[in-house]
């Protein structure tokens, strides 16, 4: 009998089917992140995707730029080419720009030996939509990007949080529009004086600052936000990091944006905020320029003071 049931679970255990998996191999594609805000020139950087077997450190970052395609953004009957600019060469805001798109300080990125493609030309306007043109080795893309209206927050306050009365959070009440997709973005920098100049030089984004009204289309609601700025002043305590202090000023940030445009930012920080987990599910990040990896975001922003007072 024992052996009968020896047989038995060898033969069980050795049952085996070979799988074979075709896993496809790396192909280089272009890779775009391009800004367009209205009254701001628009801005686009241009490199080639990356296997994640290669070397990846700065060196191997700054060689994969591409500088030698033709790029032009159409509005309208009207066409305006992008020139390739040093980031010291844009003008100001235009350098913040690329800063808060690199997440890099100001100072930081007037230090890297790259090209944006960019034209002092074109200022562009809400309501509008602007259509960026790639041509390389041969080959053309093409992608439209809408700048809607803007919706304004109806109040924004700050409210110190149980336990202290030096620290809080941002808090705003907005009424989204009803029976239509709107895409919210906000960021914030402070206007204190550090050292004899603004604390902050660049608006900055924390975790949640991209939404939609998904869930709350046509009603009004109120939110809070964290501090996702540095704490430079050694004053401000670290265990309330992520809190405004009573005093601060702040400028608040707050963008629209097109429904293509929103999908790209929600899948890409969903798939960032998730690769670390063996759980996660596989995210497929959108583009809105077929045959590109990344995109062409174009964002319509208001801006408000929130003073951090009872």
């Amino acid at each position: 009998m024992k052996s009968w049931w020896m047989v038995l679970l060898i033969a069980l255990f050795s049952c085996t089917k070979e799988v074979k998996i075709d896993i496809p191999g790396y192909q280089n594609q272009l890779v775009v992140d391009g800004i367009i805000e209205t009254g701001g020139h628009p801005i686009v950087l241009l490199s080639q995707s990356a296997n994640i077997y290669e070397q990846s450190d700065l060196a191997a970052y700054i060689a994969r730029f591409v500088y030698d395609a033709n790029l032009s953004v159409i509005h309208g009957n009207d066409t305006f080419s992008l020139t390739l600019y040093s980031i010291p060469d844009l003008p100001i805001d235009s350098q913040k720009k690329v800063a808060e798109m690199l997440r890099l300080d100001w100072n930081e990125v007037l230090l890297l030996p790259i090209k944006v493609y960019s034209s002092n030309d074109l200022i562009a306007e809400a309501t509008q939509s602007y259509t960026l043109h790639i041509s390389h080795q041969g080959k053309t893309y093409q992608g439209t990007t809408y700048l809607p209206a803007t919706t304004t927050l109806d109040t924004i306050y700050w409210k110190s949080e149980p336990g202290t009365s030096q620290y809080g959070y941002s808090w705003a009440k907005l009424s989204d529009p009803a029976q239509q997709f709107d895409g919210y973005k906000w960021e914030v920098k402070r206007l204190n004086i550090f050292n004899g100049a603004p604390i902050d030089d660049i608006y900055k984004r924390g975790f949640g600052g991209f939404f939609s009204d998904q869930f709350f289309d046509g009603q009004t609601i109120e939110f809070y936000y964290e501090n996702p700025l540095k704490r430079k002043d050694t004053t401000h305590l670290k265990a309330y990091k992520r809190y405004f202090r009573l005093g601060d000023s702040v400028v608040v940030k707050f963008s629209k944006m097109d429904q293509k445009v929103y999908s790209f930012y929600d899948k890409k920080y969903a798939q960032l905020n998730s690769a670390s987990s063996p759980f996660s599910t596989p995210v497929n990040v959108p583009t809105n320029i077929p045959g590109l990896l990344g995109v062409w975001a174009g964002f319509s922003p208001c801006y408000d003071t929130l003073y951090c007072v009872e």
